[in-house]
């Protein structure tokens, strides 16, 4: 117990290079969702682009969750983060040639995502590995904070730097920041023996491991439904922000919005960090998801960055609170030695709803606009306020299911 507990300052190290890869992410992303809006004045755009860049992850969070668990996790993250910085070498050598083509963006940012996919599931499972029972909704915070780091920091030091330079600028820095991010993983590596398995089993093995791992407890499986679902209502209210905004503000307005609004997911991820939660997680993700989704209807009433800066603030406010306790119900009920597959599978589920989120609010938004005759950004607003109503109904349909609310009772008694 005393050694796994030493291992928390090598947990904070690994921590740090992922929020610095974090922010350079940030960076990329505030860069070409600007730069495709300007091109194309489409949501829709903007929209694929985010598709292109989530879905290796979607689709390979599954295998890298098995190889988590068959492989070296921290070789594997090192070559997540390092080589996922090729993509991005990509759209800059596009750039630096003239202007960029959509096809050339989605290009850059599916295979700069495909390395990254290896990241999530080992990193994940070393957070397990590094750390005690006891360790774990502490850690969550600062996870869900280094998270936030790409819409604290980032859009107001991207808006910063689109003011005096331009988006190769961004991009440059984010290819700097995996390298920090690397030598991080290679030092805990090497401090840190790999756990490596006796048995030898088929990946198909493996994969049907992490499916009855999720199946055989109703609990977590209906947890994993419901973020599918809240995947979707939350995805329409990231891919739509920035539309909504860039339709009557200009790319620095939207950067010092940006990093308002991430203000919450900052003090919730703070006071998580230093409290935790130490009681009733199934009624806080409830709450938190219920007034989630209030607050993405207060987000798109109003034309007005103000307001929108309110509400967006309160909005990201909720969202550390969920994921802890997402986060803690599942780990506490997963076995350490099934966590890398069990979370690929998982990852790979809940995320079904931000496709269904990317590939369908942009068009929705489009089609809106142009069928009322209103702007990108009223679109915008519309598919918010609804997807804020049917997050808002989940949540409190969520709260009375018996066996969800076991998961909880299951980790009390294990304490």
């Amino acid at each position: 117990m005393k050694n796994q507990k030493s291992n928390f300052p090598k947990f904070l190290l690994l921590w740090g290079g992922e929020l610095l890869s974090a922010v350079g992410s940030g960076l990329t992303s505030f860069g070409l969702g600007v730069y495709v809006f300007q091109q194309t004045g489409s949501a829709g755009s903007m929209a694929i682009v985010t598709l292109l860049a989530f879905l290796p992850t979607l689709l390979l969070s599954v295998p890298a969750g098995v190889l988590a668990d068959r492989c070296d996790r921290r070789l594997l993250m090192m070559l997540g983060d390092g080589c996922s910085a090729l993509g991005i070498l990509y759209i800059l050598l596009c750039m630096l040639r003239g202007d960029a083509a959509l096809w050339q963006i989605c290009i850059g940012v599916f295979v700069s995502s495909t390395f990254s996919a290896l990241l999530e599931p080992s990193y994940r499972a070393t957070v397990t590995d590094l750390l005690t029972k006891e360790e774990y909704s502490k850690a969550s915070g600062m996870v869900s904070l280094a998270g936030s780091a790409r819409y604290l920091i980032s859009p107001i030091l991207a808006g910063a730097l689109l003011a005096v330079s331009d988006i190769k600028l961004l991009l440059i820095l984010d290819i700097c920041t995996f390298f920090p991010t690397v030598f991080a993983a290679a030092f805990v590596r090497k401090k840190i023996a790999a756990k490596t398995s006796e048995e030898k089993e088929s990946f198909g093995k493996s994969l049907r491991q992490g499916w009855s791992t999720i199946a055989g407890n109703r609990g977590i499986l209906i947890l994993v439904v419901v973020s599918s679902i809240m995947t979707c209502f939350m995805g329409s209210f990231q891919i739509l922000a920035q539309p909504l905004i860039l339709d009557f503000a200009d790319s620095a307005t939207l950067g010092i919005g940006e990093t308002i609004c991430a203000c919450g997911m900052l003090v919730s991820g703070l006071f998580l960090g230093v409290r935790g939660i130490k009681r009733g997680y199934v009624k806080m993700l409830s709450i938190s998801l219920f007034l989630a989704g209030l607050t993405m209807v207060g987000f798109g009433t109003w034309e007005n960055i103000y307001p929108i800066c309110v509400f967006g603030f309160l909005f990201f406010a909720t969202l550390p609170f969920a994921n802890n306790c997402l986060d803690y119900l599942t780990r506490t009920n997963i076995s350490n030695e099934l966590q890398g597959r069990a979370w690929g599978v998982i990852g790979f589920l809940s995320q079904i709803g931000y496709v269904v989120a990317y590939a369908g609010a942009g068009a929705a938004a489009d089609g809106i606009a142009a069928g009322l005759h209103i702007g990108v950004g009223r679109g915008a607003a519309a598919v918010v306020i609804i997807a804020g109503i049917f997050l808002a109904v989940t949540a409190l349909l969520l709260y009375p299911i018996k066996s969800v609310r076991a998961l909880e009772e299951s980790s009390c008694s294990k304490n």
